[in-house]
């Protein structure tokens, strides 16, 4: 049986029910903890580094004593010796094997007992981060990845918060990690960051690091279904801040999550994305972002999902919960529906159809003017489609949008050709798809003549022209 997160409640409050199962914590680490299996079995001669004098007597002691004679109780009755010890052998000794040592002994200290991390915050060393911080630029994968778990067990479980600078050096670098092709050890990342942003300092720390696009763009690229799982549950939890849940759509969070919904096969996945959606409705405090995160929902198809879980009724009872909840809100959503809500969630979702409100000449009568609100939000990102859409769909739709637009408000030819919205319809003229041709060249045409009506009506007989031609000749031969 998977974890099961809960619904009701911030996780950074609740401790009683356990977010993780032991399957799924092993899961998400399983590449380091299989090599820390091994690397535990390694011997470390100490006696030599204490001959070089690489390591002092006392030192030499200490780690026997722990690591070889068995006294386990030593952190805790000489908390200050402990840490001055492992800060001494990882800031002096360099050998990459006894690194990993030496950071598997202090991530088993830490996991014994969760308060230990006191010994490490209350050192006398200095900066206790630096020695740590550092070992991330090592080449070695097992020491970056070991040493990225310590810090986030110092980081979250000790009340003092980690310095600004230290932890805006750590997130960029487990975001880096994330966009590391091929990273073996990207569920161990993906497992720090599941830690951190349990705390909601961090949680904005990590957006100023531009953190949540980083997740969104891998979610998109279809990655495996366990990092997909804890990817997504980074996202439930920054979810619980309400200023971050209301952020969260200008990411494009959820189409991506609406597309896992519907692809996914793991139940756990479908639990945690519905979870997802349930505070992207309720966490919110400003009610009309809670509403378009609902119409998006619905333009992304998710009542659809919503009914199929429905007729397969799940043993689960938070999944079948969420599924009565979201059904409930967004159905309501469609109730309260207007035309032009739906347009403009359909924009800003950036996946443009030829649903019927584009080609309704009703809508563009009475709404045309409406593109200019939010200082001019929907026709700039009409703009940001021309340019960046790859889908002769979207292009398609968006060139129409703009011709109707310049059709139907006084001064739109002006406001177009301010945003550049003029400059990408003509590119478009020489399109490879011939739908976005001759969409770019009406939009031109209603861009650059006053005589819409009359060249408007000869450029469709031709079209329709042309096509007669063709069957024509076609039935001939």
């Amino acid at each position: 049986m998977d974890a099961k997160p809960r619904r009701d409640v911030d996780p950074d409050k609740y401790n009683a029910r356990k977010v993780y199962i032991r399957e799924d914590m092993i899961a998400a680490t399983s590449v380091l903890q299989i090599r820390a299996s091994e690397i535990r079995q390694s011997q470390i001669n100490w006696q030599s580094y204490l001959q070089s004098q690489m390591i002092t007597q006392r030192d030499h002691d200490f780690i026997v004593n722990l690591d070889q004679r068995g006294q386990k109780d030593l952190p805790d009755k000489n908390p200050d010796i402990c840490a001055d010890v492992f800060l001494n052998l990882l800031t002096h000794i360099s050998k990459d094997n006894t690194i990993q040592y030496v950071l598997v002994l202090i991530d088993d200290i830490l996991s014994e007992d969760k308060s230990r991390v006191k010994i490490f915050r209350n050192a006398k060393h200095g900066n206790v981060w630096q020695p740590f911080l550092n070992l991330l630029n090592r080449q070695d994968e097992f020491v970056q990845h070991m040493t990225a778990r310590i810090i986030a067990k110092l980081a979250c479980w000790y009340p003092q918060l980690m310095e600004k600078s230290d932890l805006h050096f750590y997130l960029s670098w487990l975001k880096d990690q994330l966009k590391t092709n091929n990273n073996d050890y990207i569920q161990s990342v993906a497992r720090c960051l599941q830690m951190m942003l349990r705390t909601d300092e961090y949680r904005f720390a990590f957006l100023s690091v531009d953190g949540i696009s980083t997740l969104l763009s891998i979610l998109a690229s279809r990655v495996n279904f366990q990092v997909q799982y804890q990817l997504v549950f980074c996202l439930w939890v920054l979810t619980f801040n309400p200023l971050l849940a209301e952020k969260m759509n200008k990411f494009n969070a959820i189409p991506i999550l609406a597309d896992i919904l519907s692809d996914s096969v793991k139940e756990k996945v479908t639990r945690i994305v519905l979870a997802v959606f349930r505070n992207l409705i309720e966490k919110p405090e400003d009610q009309q972002v809670a509403k378009e995160h609902c119409i998006a929902m619905v333009q992304c198809k998710v009542l659809k999902q919503l009914s199929i879980l429905e007729q397969k009724r799940s043993d689960d009872e938070d999944i079948m919960n969420d599924v009565d909840f979201l059904n409930e809100r967004l159905q309501t959503s469609v109730q309260d529906l207007s035309s032009f809500d739906q347009y403009a969630t359909e924009v800003k979702s950036g996946r443009l159809e030829w649903s019927p409100v584009h080609k309704s000449a009703k809508f563009w009568r009475e709404n045309a003017a409406r593109l200019n609100e939010r200082g001019q939000e929907l026709l700039r990102t009409l703009v940001h489609l021309l340019e960046k859409s790859r889908d002769p769909v979207v292009l398609a739709v968006a060139c129409y949008d703009v011709g109707e637009y310049v059709r139907h408000y006084p001064r739109g030819k002006h406001i177009i050709e301010q945003l550049g919205g003029k400059q990408r319809v003509m590119y478009l003229l020489s399109h490879e798809d011939p739908n976005v041709r001759y969409e770019a060249l009406l939009a031109v045409q209603k861009l650059m003549v006053h005589n819409w009506e009359y060249l408007g009506k000869q450029l469709e007989k031709e079209q329709i022209d042309k096509q007669s031609g063709g069957t024509a000749v076609g039935a001939k031969a």
